[in-house]
């Protein structure tokens, strides 16, 4: 949510900084702004999307080589351009931009206004850069260090001072920021994607530090005033690598990566000859791994639903009992979390902030905790003893799509290593690594159904609601197509497991009120079918994802759709896109924002 950029450098500013806030949309935003250091601090804010706040630039000339920019998503106050930022204090020589959430403004705000301060905007923002001006003695660093002391909640913040032109200071605690070092200049943001353009050398802020920089370099604190040493990473990622790629949106293209990207999770991880896997960044001997006997998995939405997939896979190979815990709920009801738990947090970008409460929940209980996360560098890869990079690339869609069946690989290789140590055979290791082998040409034969899926999205447009239907491993395909569908298209969408419709959902079936049902062959497939033929006999309109060759099911179905057949554990890899393609044109059809939907953020970095 929301997304800070900063400049510092002997270039032009603000292209750099629209460019930035441009390449940041895909975190969700309502406005956006820029302030540049020009002999004095100019400020340039508009509502709605990056381009509105570009036309107002447009006849506007600002010079100067050091500014901060920013998107904002709604918390506090309404979609204002006063409530947009960068925020000024009330002598307008300090300016900042801040992501996350100030719990004691109030208090804070009452203080100031009876120290004189007036405030134009409903943010806690604007109250913090009040904060700091009132600590303001000469020294920005120390300003807010002192600022920073006084107040409670999260932040990830940079500002700036009219008296100090060339120096921005940053500063984070639970909101991410990202130091990129170029030749001679500086960027900030709140993750490595504005500055790939740039340069692939950065460092990351970790909680409780404070950086300043300026033209001599990079100093960092913490909040004890104390020098810290930091480590300058090289990011993998390049700038082309983070376009479009001549698809129509980032979902499309994102969807396309999915065989690619694949390969590259299990590249070099997997043993066929001896029918396992092997992932290092796990950092627990054989011997550790054996003593496991409960693993839980940690996640927010579509993390979640591949966690779900990764839990039939644990317990099938591995023989552990395993749970998924959505992870704003984990920490508040106290889990039993034992020396012989092993807490996988599995995120996206790394940064999700209920799920990263999570696991310092797990740690303070003595659990293993490892990440399962895309994001190079991220808080919670850095605050886990171990783990694995699923190896996504950027994935700058607000709907996630790559992500989702690489956090399913990479779980599956975890439970094939697991299962190796414990009960699984060779033989069916070796006819699993097999399987994994052949899921990108299987992906491949789905993606080129696009134009198929896309007439079958054009006729069902019309509906307001939809229901998906799977059991079994394909519950969580059911899911997460309805999430892609709900999230981007702004159709109701629910999903059940197809055994419960008589508990209630029965009761919805009407001809206004499409299924989409999962119906492959695997060892559920008698069980799903009758399902379906009740569904039917209620007049709801059918479509079916079925696998290759059963042509029996076009009598219980208006539309069929078919996928090829895998393994029973690997179907999702293979059935999600299809799901994932359909809700792309629905919503494309349905004149949708696509890669931004409403109300929505990447990265969700506040409770």
């Amino acid at each position: 949510m929301c997304g800070i950029v900063g400049y510092l450098g002997k270039k032009p500013a603000l292209p750099i900084l629209i460019q930035g806030l441009r390449r940041l949309e895909y975190r969700g935003y309502d406005s956006a702004g820029v302030a540049v250091m020009n002999g004095e601090i100019v400020r340039m804010r508009a509502v709605g999307k990056i381009d509105s706040l570009a036309d107002k630039l447009k006849d506007t000339k600002i010079e100067g080589t050091v500014g901060i920019a920013h998107t904002r998503w709604a918390t506090h106050g309404g979609v204002t351009e006063e409530n947009a930022h960068p925020h000024f204090a009330c002598d307008g020589k300090l300016v900042i931009a801040h992501n996350g959430i100030i719990e004691n403004y109030r208090e804070l705000k009452e203080k100031l206004t009876s120290l004189g301060h007036t405030f134009k905007s409903e943010t806690d923002t604007e109250v913090l850069a009040h904060l700091i001006e009132v600590n303001y003695k000469g020294d920005l660093r120390l300003a807010v260090e002192t600022a920073l002391a006084q107040v409670r909640g999260t932040y990830g913040l940079v500002a700036m001072h009219a008296n100090e032109p060339n120096k921005i200071v940053a500063a984070r605690l639970g909101s991410p920021l990202v130091i990129g070092i170029g030749e001679g200049e500086y960027f900030i943001a709140s993750d490595a994607t504005p500055m790939l353009a740039y340069t692939k050398k950065v460092t990351f802020l970790e909680d409780g530090e404070i950086a300043e920089i300026g033209l001599e370099g990079v100093r960092t604190f913490n909040l004890r005033d104390e020098l810290i040493s930091k480590k300058v990473e090289e990011i993998e990622w390049n700038d082309e690598q983070a376009q479009k790629q001549g698809y129509d949106h980032f979902m499309l293209k994102e969807i396309h990566d999915q065989p690619t990207v694949f390969e590259d999770a299990i590249r070099g991880r997997v043993d066929l000859e001896e029918g396992t896997a092997h992932l290092g960044g796990l950092n627990m001997t054989d011997d550790q791994m054996r003593s496991i006997e409960r693993i839980v998995l940690i996640a927010c939405g579509t993390a979640s639903y591949a966690a779900m997939v990764g839990k039939y896979a644990f317990e099938r190979l591995a023989g552990i009992p395993t749970e998924v815990d959505v992870a704003s709920e984990f920490r508040y009801r106290d889990p039993i979390i034992t020396d012989k738990t092993l807490v996988f947090a599995i995120s996206q970008s790394g940064e999700t902030a209920d799920t990263l409460a999570a696991v310092r929940e797990a740690k303070r209980k003595g659990a293993y905790v490892r990440g399962i996360v895309n994001v190079v560098g991220s808080t919670i890869a850095r605050e886990t003893d171990g783990g694995t990079y699923i190896h996504a690339g950027p994935e700058l869609a607000v709907a996630s799509t790559k992500a989702f069946t690489n956090m399913v690989a990479i779980m599956i290789l975890y439970a094939i290593q697991f299962g190796r140590l414990k009960r699984v055979t060779l033989a069916t290791g070796q006819r699993l690594i097999k399987a994994l082998l052949e899921i990108p040409e299987k992906m491949n034969q789905v993606l080129k159904l696009n134009d198929q899926i896309k007439v079958l999205a054009e006729k069902y447009s019309g509906y307001k609601d939809f229901l998906f239907l799977g059991r079994g491993i394909n519950f969580p395909v059911a899911l997460e197509g309805s999430h892609k569908l709900k999230e981007i298209s702004y159709i109701h969408s629910e999903a059940y497991p197809a055994g419960e419709m008589k508990h209630g959902v029965n009761a919805l079936l009407s001809p206004e009120f499409p299924i989409f049902a999962i119906l492959v062959k695997d060892q559920l497939y008698e069980k799903m079918r009758s399902n379906i033929e009740e569904v039917k006999a209620r007049k709801s309109p059918i479509i079916l994802l079925a696998t290759i060759g059963d042509e029996a099911v076009k009598e219980l179905a208006e539309d069929v759709i078919y996928v090829p057949d895998t393994m029973e554990l690997l179907e999702p890899l293979v059935n999600t896109l299809l799901l994932q393609l359909f809700a792309y044109h629905m919503a494309v059809i349905l004149g949708k924002d696509v890669d931004r939907p409403r109300n929505l953020a990447k990265s969700v970095t506040v409770e």
